[in-house]
């Protein structure tokens, strides 16, 4: 399949290059994306929870919430290749704002009971699938930036990844602090969030567009194009690989935190928020820490420090006797987690060809995500009793994977070549 590159070309006259700094073209619109993703991903099991008080529930929520995201992740990609990031950032965050209103009105006109239910769970599922192609377009915006050089490789993914992380300290607090007043105000400030974030996505600058496929090959095309890419890149495929056994560890945290905290430790959902947030403070502080040894050190001896430490606090997380001794293991957890994603994010941003940028990141994203449906299914099909039990083979799983996968990276040339163009 030939592909044609155009660096300049804008997708249409909203996406021409805009004036203005990093800040109003980059930082700003990921920032504004960031937050209505924190608080869609973290507060829609919690909300199923509030009403129904059913774990199984709660977890399906959360495998419905992450489905179709991994659904849609190659057309996204195809999307952002043929059409540019600013007009897919701008539709997506659009269409979430429009579907989180309709979600809120209908909310407080319906009784409780199973037709309440089930419009939180399709809202889940279609707010999950629209976060997905901005999340795309903004990772494929990050790769662009990196690529033109316009700042050292990895402190532009730093910041991007302490947007992020930002974003999830605030989004789960104020998503769990907005539930004590009635679902109508989350979701209302979700879909003004939202619709800021479309707003803002027209101010990202164009990325390259592929030509349209002449024989039509749509999604699979572009998913064959991505795993040609990533069978190319061992280095990148290694670290794909021992990252997607961390995430069942950290989709499996994210879908029985509700009810481990709310039932086990007797918490309101404030404290689920809080703890998330500390979670994400703790990231944030790994990940500026992160930015500062890079100076010094490579991305293997960054990435082997991180993945100890989410390794360590995982095997703790089922023998923690209280609250806040369970915050505190999350905490380290997330700022391991944090580090790991610097490593991933500036090797991929520096090794994935112009070309086949959007269907390569799709694809990388698409296998990363694959753990979180699982893990909602696992804590549906699970008593809350076992939850523990269940997390400590998930945490099992994730040390070997990190072992073996640091082991093999050892001299890979990537992550050399990463530490040498700093």
């Amino acid at each position: 399949m030939a592909l044609t590159v155009h660096e300049d070309r804008p997708a249409g006259r909203h996406a021409a290059i805009p004036p203005g700094s990093h800040f109003r073209r980059i930082y700003a619109p990921r920032a504004s994306d960031a937050l209505a993703f924190s608080m869609s991903t973290y507060a829609m099991p919690l909300l199923v929870l509030t009403i129904t008080s059913s774990a199984s529930l709660t977890g399906l929520a959360f495998a419905l919430e992450w489905t179709p995201r991994i659904a849609a992740f190659v057309l996204a990609g195809n999307v952002v290749d043929r059409r540019g990031a600013a007009i897919v950032c701008f539709l997506s965050s659009l269409g979430r704002a429009m579907v989180v209103a309709a979600s809120a009105v209908a909310l407080m006109m319906l009784p409780r009971g199973t037709t309440e239910t089930v419009v939180i769970l399709v809202l889940a599922a279609v707010t999950g699938t629209l976060s997905q192609f901005g999340f795309v377009a903004n990772e494929a915006v990050g790769a662009v930036v990196t690529r033109r050089g316009e700042a050292r490789p990895h402190g532009t993914q730093a910041v991007l990844v302490g947007i992020d992380q930002t974003a999830t300290v605030i989004g789960p607090l104020l998503a769990g602090f907005l539930l004590l007043y009635g679902p109508g105000w989350m979701l209302a400030c979700l879909s003004a969030v939202s619709l800021l974030a479309a707003v803002l996505g027209l101010q990202t600058p164009p990325t390259p567009l592929r030509a349209a496929s002449p024989d039509g090959a749509g999604k699979v095309g572009g998913l064959r194009a991505g795993l040609r890419t990533l069978l190319r890149l061992p280095a990148l495929g290694w670290l794909v690989g021992g990252l997607t056994c961390s995430n069942l560890a950290l989709g499996l945290l994210q879908s029985a935190s509700p009810v481990i905290v709310v039932e086990t430790f007797n918490r309101s959902s404030v404290s689920v928020g809080t703890m998330w947030s500390a979670a994400a403070v703790a990231s944030l502080l790994a990940i500026t820490c992160c930015r500062l040894v890079l100076s010094r050190l490579d991305l293997w001896s960054v990435g082997v420090v991180s993945a100890t430490l989410a390794s360590a606090a995982c095997l703790g997380l089922p023998l923690a006797p209280s609250y806040i001794s369970y915050t505190i293991l999350v905490a380290i957890f997330m700022a391991g987690d944090g580090g790991l994603t610097v490593v991933l994010r500036t090797v991929r941003s520096l090794i994935i060809p112009s070309t086949a940028l959007g269907a390569t990141l799709s694809l990388t994203m698409l296998i990363l995500l694959l753990p979180f449906p699982a893990a909602g299914i696992l804590v549906a099909l699970t008593p809350p009793t076992h939850l523990g039990r269940v997390l400590l083979v998930c945490a099992v799983l994730q040390a070997v994977a990190l072992v073996v996968t640091f082991i093999r990276l050892r001299r890979a040339p990537a992550l050399r070549l990463v530490a040498d163009r700093r």
